[in-house]
C-alpha cells in the first residue's frame, strides 16, 4: 500500500507543490491549511508521516508537535517540519520536540521528497548486523526490533524512530565509539542534510527518556557516542 503523507501549511501554492511531488513519488497525500482540519483528520486516520509548517493561522507548529508527542496513538508518527523560520535556535527546538528533520523554505521539492524518503526508511527498516531480534541492557532496558519497542525496567517508553535507529545502532557494537558523521551516515546515508548537531539533540531526548538508564549511553569528547553496560 502506498504511504500516506499529511501536509499541514496554510500556504496554498504550497501544499499544491510539495503534494504534487510526492504524488509523483508514489505516496498519497492529504492537505491541511490549518491545525482543527488536521487534529480532526486524526481522530479517524493515522498518516505514515507528517509534514508541518510552524506558523499556523490558528496554532503554533511546535504545539502542534507537542500535541502529537504527547499522544501515545500519534507519538509515532515521524514529523518533518517545513517552515520559513531558519534560526539555529528553532531548528534545536524542532528537533528537541520530537521532529525527525527540519527543512526551511524556500526549499526544494526533490530534497524534501528526498528526506520524506530518508525518513520512511529509518522507520521501517531493522539493523542487520544484530542477530536477534531482542536486546538487554544490564537487564534493565529491553528492545524489541521487531515491534520497534523500548523497556526501561519494566515500562515502556516511546521513542521517535530516529532515536530507536540510534539506540539500535550503539546497542550493536556495545564499547564501541560511534562518531557523529558515522552516526548520521547510518541515519540518512546520502540524503545527508543535517548538522552534527543534530545527533547531540536526538541523544539528549533519549537520555531523558531512559532515566537513570541513560548512564549506559556514554560521550567520548571530540568524537561521538558509545554504549556501555559499566
Amino acid at each position: 500500500m502506498k504511504k500516506l503523507i499529511a501536509i499541514v501549511d496554510d500556504e496554498e501554492d504550497i501544499l499544491n507543490l510539495v503534494s504534487l511531488h510526492l504524488t509523483r513519488a508514489g505516496y498519497n497525500t492529504e492537505n491541511f491549511i490549518d491545525s482543527s482540519s488536521f487534529f480532526s483528520f486524526l481522530e479517524q486516520n493515522l498518516p505514515d508521516l507528517v509534514i508541518l509548517d510552524l506558523m499556523l493561522p490558528d496554532a503554533d507548529g511546535f504545539e502542534v508537535c507537542k500535541h502529537l508527542k504527547k499522544d501515545e496513538k500519534l507519538a509515532n508518527i515521524p514529523i518533518i517540519m517545513l517552515t520559513a523560520r531558519d534560526e539555529e535556535s528553532d531548528k534545536v527546538l524542532g528537533l528537541e520536540l520530537g521532529a525527525d528533520d527540519y527543512v526551511t523554505k524556500p526549499f526544494s521539492a526533490r530534497e524534501l521528497v528526498a528526506r520524506v524518503k530518508a525518513v520512511l526508511r529509518r522507520q521501517g527498516t531493522k539493523e542487520p548486523e544484530l542477530k536477534t531480534d531482542i536486546i538487554k541492557i544490564k537487564d534493565t532496558i529491553v528492545m524489541d526490533l521487531n515491534k520497534y519497542e523500548v523497556f526501561v525496567n519494566g515500562k515502556k517508553i516511546d521513542l521517535t524512530p530516529t532515536e530507536f535507529k540510534i539506540m539500535q545502532l550503539l546497542a550493536s557494537r556495545k564499547g564501541w565509539v560511534f562518531s557523529r558523521n558515522q552516526i548520521l551516515d547510518y541515519l540518512w546515508k546520502e540524503e545527508k542534510y543535517v548538522l552534527d548537531r543534530t545527533i547531540d539533540v536526538h541523544i539528549r531526548n533519549l537520555r531523558e527518556k531512559l532515566g537513570e538508564s541513560a548512564k549506559f549511553i556514554k560521550s567520548v569528547r571530540g568524537i561521538g557516542y558509545k554504549l556501555e553496560e559499566w
